[in-house]
């Protein structure tokens, strides 16, 4: 598994932006850090921004947050 791997992301959609936004709570607590009007074109940005970022925190030699953030499903064990 790659690090970028252990953290949640998720597209949804936005009535309010009209368009679809994409998040990584663990790595971007401050809310949706890409924007699109294709739901996989917007994952794909958020995949590459959660690279980016891991490699960055790497890079910096700063510790990578625990990945907290987990879907519900997981949670409830099912």
């Amino acid at each position: 598994m790659k690090t970028e791997d252990r953290y949640l992301k998720f597209v949804r959609w936005s009535e309010a932006d009209g368009c679809y936004v994409g998040y990584c709570p663990d790595l971007f607590p401050w809310g949706g850090v890409c924007h699109g009007t294709d739901e996989g074109q917007t994952y794909q940005q958020l995949g590459e921004l959660v690279r980016e970022e891991v490699a960055q925190i790497v890079a910096d030699d700063r510790d990578l947050p625990a990945p907290t953030t987990r879907p519900m499903r997981e949670l409830a064990g099912t």
